[in-house]
């Protein structure tokens, strides 16, 4: 069987991070590439160097031959190997679709540190910044968090029931990256989303995965990647 391997950026816990936890908690062998061999191995990849069809930014996963881009592409190529995929084909399709929808939300939180372009730092665009973050907290982010803790309700704590697949792993990354840049706004949320808190902690207690997140494997959450805590958006 071929090696994973994984081209993220090193230094970041974003994107690529779920793909990070699918394949620590499987406990499968992989490479983490750039964290060896440095960024220009992810640099290589964004320029098709690594054959199929180029892709438009990392995460990249080659195995064997197979070359694939997208985070939620790479996460349903992985979840049969690594034991997180739900049981049935409708239960897959409706995982794809909850997945998406996390990532759909990760887009917004990015979008309030970076709302006019991704070309320009923050601090070049810190008023726009604030008025994009304060719409995002006046609701918008309750509604997410509504929405999914519904989903975990109906489904007795997991997207899909009965077991914990890739999606559940996502959930418990994008809620402890948001606890992270908005600790005020997700405080005031915690006693509203009780079964998703919940389903954080039966993740992050699953040994293997345990085991990752307390090692220095784990990038601790950043100014550099999607979740960034400035205290004047939420002042």
């Amino acid at each position: 069987m071929a090696l994973y391997e994984l081209y993220y950026w090193p230094m970041l816990p974003g994107r690529g991070e779920v793909l990070r936890m699918m394949l620590e908690d499987a406990g499968v062998d992989y490479r983490d590439v750039a964290r060896e061999e440095g960024i220009e191995a992810v640099v290589k990849a964004r320029q098709g160097g690594l054959g199929g069809v180029v892709p438009f930014a990392p995460p990249v996963l080659r195995h064997g031959e197979l070359v694939l881009s997208q985070s939620s592409v790479i996460a349903r190529y992985l979840c049969e190997p690594c034991g997180l995929a739900p049981r049935s084909e409708p239960g897959k399709l409706l995982a794809d679709q909850h997945f998406l929808g996390w990532a759909d939300l990760v887009g917004e939180v990015h979008d309030t540190h970076h709302p006019i372009s991704v070309g320009l730092r923050y601090e070049e665009q810190r008023e726009a910044a604030k008025q994009r973050t304060d719409r995002f907290l006046d609701g918008r982010l309750a509604q997410w968090l509504a929405h999914f803790e519904d989903i975990i309700s109906d489904a007795g704590g997991v997207h899909v029931g009965p077991d914990i697949t890739y999606v559940d792993l996502q959930a418990r990354f994008v809620l402890r990256g948001i606890a992270y840049a908005f600790p005020k706004a997700f405080d005031q949320l915690r006693a509203k989303i009780p079964s998703l808190l919940a389903l954080a902690d039966r993740v992050e207690a699953r040994p293997r995965l345990a085991a990752y997140l307390a090692s220095s494997r784990a990038l601790p959450f950043n100014e550099h990647g999607i979740f960034r805590h400035y205290p004047e958006l939420e002042g």
